[in-house]
């Protein structure tokens, strides 16, 4: 769906949204924040931090990292440099724990009355009983499936003759280890058996045609015809479907879904504590939310209102349905030994893939 300019003038120029920006009715006097994320990833939309500093006076500008690991790296090394910082909620612990980041300020945050309760009070989220990331956006690795294929019940289709050499696997190792748990009935974030998780990734290697590390990789390998079915990101089939026009649907077998769940911090070092609050309100806004995700393309966000906003046949909407919220499984913060199991198996299974 696309606004018209109309409806765009409307959206960003309404008092309503102003309103809703500044979140408490206080004036800000001229300042700057810092905002660290993935660049791209919704928080420097340029549209949106031209409203957000008329509404409220508040430059925002931005640094970027490419790696988690790079994050926690920067505000461990940068005091003081950042006011609002991206941090998916596996890494919550390890920020918190570091005192990186500070325990938030819900008073401050006016639009987190609308956010899901199991997402805003998520364990993830919160560290030696208080909560440190404010619930902003989450989705889900399932299975892509081409359209006209008998939409598979399990992961265990990953593995059915039905697929042979028409199966492809994102190249992660925390995904492709909690993939072969919950195919053998384990919890993905601790499994107990690691045997029965190699046991189920050689299962797939006949089927397997290829392993995908990038959204863009994975749109032209489906879009040649290399394979019907996928891991795959939800959002990531959403766009390629609607953006690309690519004939794929996005399936959440009866195991349950991958689930991830990012979330705005404020970092324990932060100059100007009220104005990040200000941004994050903003960035939770379901008018930001829905020209986010109808204009550009944005996972599905915390806040229920915010997604109660998108048309009823929006796909985002369809596809990020609330019960999934209840039933996935969400990425939780994994100790260095458990990750370092992690990366050497799927280290193994890739190498017993190139064999083949």
């Amino acid at each position: 769906m696309k606004l018209s300019r109309r409806n765009t003038l409307q959206l960003m120029g309404g008092t309503a949204l102003a309103a809703s920006m500044l979140g408490p009715r206080r004036a800000f006097a001229a300042t700057k924040i810092t905002v660290l994320n993935w660049q791209g990833y919704g928080t420097d939309e340029k549209w949106a931090l031209e409203a957000f500093t008329a509404a409220t006076g508040i430059e925002v500008v931005h640094d970027y990292f490419n790696s988690e690991a790079e994050m926690i790296t920067k505000l461990a090394t940068n005091p003081g440099a950042y006011d609002v910082v991206l941090i998916n909620s596996a890494r919550i612990e390890q920020a918190a724990g570091q005192g990186l980041i500070q325990p938030v300020d819900f008073a401050k945050i006016p639009n987190s009355a609308g956010l899901a309760p199991k997402l805003k009070d998520h364990d993830n989220m919160q560290y030696e009983g208080e909560t440190f990331g404010c619930a902003w956006v989450w989705g889900m690795n399932g299975l892509g499936v081409r359209d006209g294929k008998t939409d598979p019940d399990s992961y265990a289709a990953l593995a059915d003759p039905a697929w042979v050499g028409k199966v492809a696997l994102f190249d992660d190792a925390v995904t492709a280890v909690g993939l072969g748990a919950l195919a053998t009935g384990q919890d993905m974030n601790d499994p107990k058996d690691l045997e029965a998780v190699k046991t189920f990734l050689q299962s797939i290697r006949p089927n397997l045609h290829n392993l995908w590390t990038s959204e863009d990789q994975w749109n032209k390998a489906f879009a040649a015809n290399e394979f019907d079915l996928s891991i795959a990101w939800s959002g990531g089939v959403v766009r390629s479907f609607r953006n690309g026009g690519l004939p794929v649907h996005f399936v959440v077998p009866k195991e349950g879904a991958i689930g991830w769940l990012d979330g705005l911090a404020v970092p324990s070092t932060a100059p100007d504590v009220d104005a990040a609050y200000a941004f994050i309100n903003y960035m939770i806004d379901p008018d930001f939310y829905f020209r986010w995700a109808t204009e550009v393309g944005a996972p599905a966000s915390a806040n229920v209102d915010a997604m109660a906003k998108l048309p009823e046949d929006d796909l985002m909407k369809q596809v990020h349905k609330p019960d999934y919220i209840d039933t996935m499984s969400i990425m939780a913060a994994l100790p260095d030994a458990r990750r370092d199991a992690f990366n050497a198996l799927w280290q193994e299974m890739k190498a017993y893939y190139a064999a083949k």
